[in-house]
């Protein structure tokens, strides 16, 4: 019998074709952080089991825009930008787990495949989508400044229809880059059986976080988001009952595992 190699499908003799390389990953990126507050209930509704809503500001939802470069260990994608660079947009909620707060990924889109399988490994709910965020640069007309007065607009699609658009303005440096996302992570890693009716192969609640992390200064603003009805998506069921803050900040994260909590 072959041995095949690889951390990820495809598995081949040589490893190469997979999809994802083995942890740690490292990633680099801008963030742009719209926090508000909706309906509790709403929230309520993506909780399963055993996982029930926070404690204190039960609706409150942070929906991040990110623009990412990731590498393996050896950081060989990085002279190969298409295997590095990918953009997402994910809403994240808050939930708790016998006694303590989590923070909870709820809604996630990536546009490129090793994004989206990396994301399922790790208990996010990826789909593929289309986003774009306004990038800054120190220097010209055709890019804000990270500082007061900049503005940023950032959009989310999928499916050909549009479910999110928001425009930034920065105000003052900030202390933190928001509450909502400012927790380990509690995710559910979930595969159902392949045989019909069968116990999931995988069902187990983890708790997830950066094993190392890194930023720049935080910014502080205010945002208008708007979200949009969709046929085969349900982010608009978050609706923006009243607005919180926005944020930019710059990031560097490095991810090696969770473990497992149920």
């Amino acid at each position: 019998m072959a041995t095949v190699r690889g951390f990820l499908h495809p598995k081949t003799a040589t490893g190469r074709s997979s999809l994802i390389p083995s942890p740690p990953w490292h990633y680099s990126g801008d963030l742009l952080t719209v926090e508000y507050r909706t309906d509790p209930a709403r929230v309520a509704e993506l909780l399963p089991v055993p996982l029930s809503p926070a404690p204190d500001d039960p609706g409150a939802v942070a929906l991040i825009w990110a623009d990412w470069q990731s590498c393996s260990e050896s950081g060989e994608e990085l002279l190969d930008p298409v295997r590095a660079q990918y953009k997402e947009c994910f809403a994240v909620v808050r939930c708790s787990f016998e006694g303590r707060t989590y923070s909870r990924c709820v809604h996630i889109w990536v546009d490129k495949d090793f994004a989206l399988a990396r994301g399922l490994h790790q208990g996010y709910p990826k789909k593929l989508g289309s986003i774009h965020q306004t990038r800054p640069h120190p220097y010209g007309r055709a890019a804000p400044r990270i500082a007061a007065g900049g503005r940023f607009g950032a959009t989310l699609a999928a499916a050909d229809r549009r479910l999110a658009e928001a425009v930034v303005t920065l105000h003052e440096p900030s202390e933190t880059n928001g509450f909502v996302n400012g927790h380990p992570m509690a995710h559910h890693r979930f595969l159902p059986s392949i045989e019909p009716g069968g116990a999931p192969a995988l069902d187990e609640l983890i708790e997830s976080g950066a094993s190392s992390f890194e930023a720049g200064p935080a910014w502080k603003g205010e945002a208008d988001l708007r979200l949009f009805d969709s046929p085969t998506e349900e982010l608009s069921r978050l609706a923006v009952e009243e607005p919180i803050a926005a944020y930019y900040r710059q990031v560097g994260v490095v991810w090696d595992g969770g473990r497992r909590l149920a």
